[in-house]
């Protein structure tokens, strides 16, 4: 935390800090690219921020923060750089995750530290072998976004029993000191996230650090204190497929704002338009696209509403509105990227120079609508299933 600012106390003042230090980010943005991490300076400035503390619990001194928490903050980051949006997203919903633990886990990795990070993907990419008090872990997983700024990562395990069948699967926490990281995130965007790969080799895991994943889909979660924490009884799911398009929708409004503004002086090549605002046709096409960021913006309120309405009055959402949430979550990003192309269109060629926002804009947000999670085909069959009653089984996440 910096000497000339005390820590946050609402997510609205974050927001606000945030917005102090957009232009930091956007200069910085750049730079991330190259080195494939977000600038020190940002992440210091984002520490300052509270940008990282919206998924800690408050009795770390963390925010709390509920989904539409975390979409409105990785959003005003996303605004100004998309990779740092979406190292803080990533951050704050495995924040969450790991708040979702027992209160021995959540000790040891936020009581001593509460701006602790923490990276992971759930993917069961590794071996596990039962021991007396845990398990023997050997494993890599891809791709942790925020790599190198975690303290701890939180990655999926398949449960075996003593014969050593695989009979569940689990998450587990493990400390950096643990773990090493292979620099394999060489992509076209999101290049500052990060998101590298985690190597364990044979290293113990207390039971304590291990949660079973099918109840935690269900709503079954370690924490002790989720009466009194209402974040903390949110929808497994549906919090870590939405939080993905957070950073996404500061993507879309940058892009937006960027065109509109450059629209009041700049001509149309090649017509007899000095000014793109007067064209009739550019008109129709922000109008679109406006629409379309709109629509993303609409379904991202709607189901983060639920989400956290669901969890305050301590009911856990049926699988039929898990499900749209997972199908509102690719509709969110389908619509996000289809107005990023217009206004693409409309603001030409230009859009492509390196030294234009736009087309950094344009790749971090054509990479983060890729996540696996979000998948469109796959997240709308799920929906439409649930919908008519098919039961057969699309995806275990839901």
């Amino acid at each position: 935390m910096s000497d000339t600012l005390t820590a946050p106390t609402t997510v609205a003042e974050v927001i606000e800090r945030i917005t102090a230090i957009q232009p930091l980010l956007r200069q910085n943005a750049a730079e991330g690219e190259i080195a494939r991490r977000v600038p020190e300076a940002s992440i210091q400035a984002l520490r300052a921020a509270g940008a990282f503390r919206i998924g800690t619990p408050a009795r770390y001194g963390g925010l709390e923060g509920t989904t539409q928490d975390q979409l409105d903050v990785a959003a005003a980051v996303g605004y100004a750089d998309g990779g740092a949006g979406w190292t803080v997203a990533l951050a704050n919903v495995c924040g969450w995750l790991a708040a979702l633990f027992s209160r021995q886990a959540q000790d040891e990795l936020f009581g001593d530290n509460p701006d602790a990070l923490v990276t992971g993907v759930l993917a069961p990419t590794a071996t596990a072998v039962r021991v007396d008090g845990g398990y023997q872990i050997t494993g890599k997983w891809y791709y942790n976004s925020g790599s190198w700024e975690a303290d701890w990562a939180g990655v999926g395990i398949p449960i075996p029993n003593e014969a050593g069948e695989i009979v569940n699967q689990g998450v587990v926490l493990i400390p950096r000191r643990d773990y090493s990281i292979d620099e394999t995130w060489f992509v076209a965007g999101m290049r500052s996230s990060a998101s590298n790969c985690i190597v364990v080799e044979d290293v113990f895991v207390p039971d304590h650090r291990v949660m079973l994943v099918p109840p935690a889909i269900g709503g079954q979660y370690a924490n002790e204190f989720t009466a009194d924490e209402p974040v903390h009884r949110s929808a497994f799911v549906p919090v870590l497929a939405l939080v993905l398009i957070g950073a996404q929708l500061g993507l879309g409004r940058a892009a937006y704002d960027f065109v509109v503004e450059k629209a009041a002086t700049k001509p149309i090549a090649y017509s007899f338009f000095e000014r793109q605002a007067e064209s009739t046709a550019v008109q129709l096409q922000v109008a679109k696209a406006a629409q379309l960021l709109d629509t993303a913006e609409l379904h991202a309120r709607r189901a983060a509403s639920d989400i956290d309405t669901a969890a305050a009055a301590g009911d856990y959402p049926d699988y039929l509105m898990r499900a749209r949430v997972r199908a509102d979550t690719a509709l969110i990003a389908e619509s996000v990227t289809q107005a990023i192309d217009i206004l693409l269109w409309v603001h030409g060629a230009g859009s492509f120079a390196e030294s234009s926002p736009l087309q950094r804009i344009w790749r971090d947000s054509a990479v983060a609508a890729r996540h696996g999670v979000i998948a469109p085909a796959v997240s709308y069959e799920v929906y439409g299933k649930a919908i008519l009653g098919d039961e057969r089984p699309v995806s275990p996440l839901v």
